[in-house]
């Protein structure tokens, strides 16, 4: 278990990830099972949420959406920023939206909801009390995000504008994101093979003891194995939902 966030994050990286259902209860229920989260009363300004937790250390948030609100559900990564303004501003300079804040989160910080050109939504967050997810590499947390979009190198160079990225070309149609030499996310073109129903998106890693374990765990709490337990580069991973349809990929690294 590694600690991830005893200071502030460097702009542009990863630092939390956060989903709003409808269900806010059975989704605890869900994620607890799955991953061991308990989980902890958050900000309130934008509704119900809450913080998830492991050994008392902060992992992810879930909020609940209001009834009549028909949004995509869907984990979302947040991207550190040192000032959510200007990177707003930022953002609709290189043809990105704004679709909500920047707004102050109570004293935990101040954060906006944001897609890409293509898009893909995230967020980004200005860290004062709250500085993100705090372990990574165990069981349970986020080690990895992915944005899963229709040509790699046009968005790969939004990001790279608005958080200074270097870009560095991977596979065919695939970007590793890197800040200070260190690679932080990556962006992947899968032409028409990209979901109809989902768009443009970020797919978030969680670490798992046994994705095969956990891919049997998950169906039987409920939810859908996308695309069975298989080998990549990085280790063992399946693509799975949740609940309410939420896509995440499940994966165990070696050594994680």
């Amino acid at each position: 278990m590694t600690e991830a966030a005893t200071r502030r994050r460097t702009p542009g990286a990863p630092c939390w990830v956060s989903l709003m259902v409808h269900g806010l209860t059975t989704t605890q229920e869900f994620y607890a099972a799955l991953f061991g989260w308990e989980f902890q009363p958050g900000p309130q300004q934008l509704g119900p949420y809450v913080r998830a937790m492991l050994d008392g250390k902060e992992i992810a948030g879930i909020g609940q959406l209001p009834p009549d609100r028909h949004l995509p559900i869907a984990w979302t990564p947040y991207l550190a920023t040192d000032d959510a303004d200007l990177t707003a501003e930022s953002i609709r300079s290189h043809g990105g939206t704004v679709g909500v804040g920047p707004l102050d989160a109570g004293a935990a910080g101040r954060m906006a909801i944001a897609s890409d050109p293509a898009g893909a939504v995230f967020g980004v967050w200005q860290a004062a009390a709250h500085l993100g997810t705090a372990v990574a590499g165990s069981h349970g947390t986020p080690v990895w995000n992915e944005l899963m979009t229709r040509e790699a190198s046009t968005v790969g160079k939004f990001y790279a504008a608005v958080f200074g990225y270097e870009v560095e070309p991977a596979d065919p149609d695939r970007l590793t994101l890197r800040l200070d030499g260190r690679p932080v996310a990556s962006v992947r073109g899968v032409g028409q093979d990209l979901p109809r129903d989902r768009g443009a998106h970020w797919m978030t890693y969680f670490e798992v003891a046994d994705t095969d374990e956990s891919a049997r765990l998950l169906i039987e709490l409920g939810g859908h194995v996308l695309r069975p337990p298989h080998a990549t580069a990085t280790g063992r991973a399946a693509a799975v939902s949740d609940l309410e349809g939420a896509v995440f990929t499940i994966v165990t690294t070696p050594g994680g």
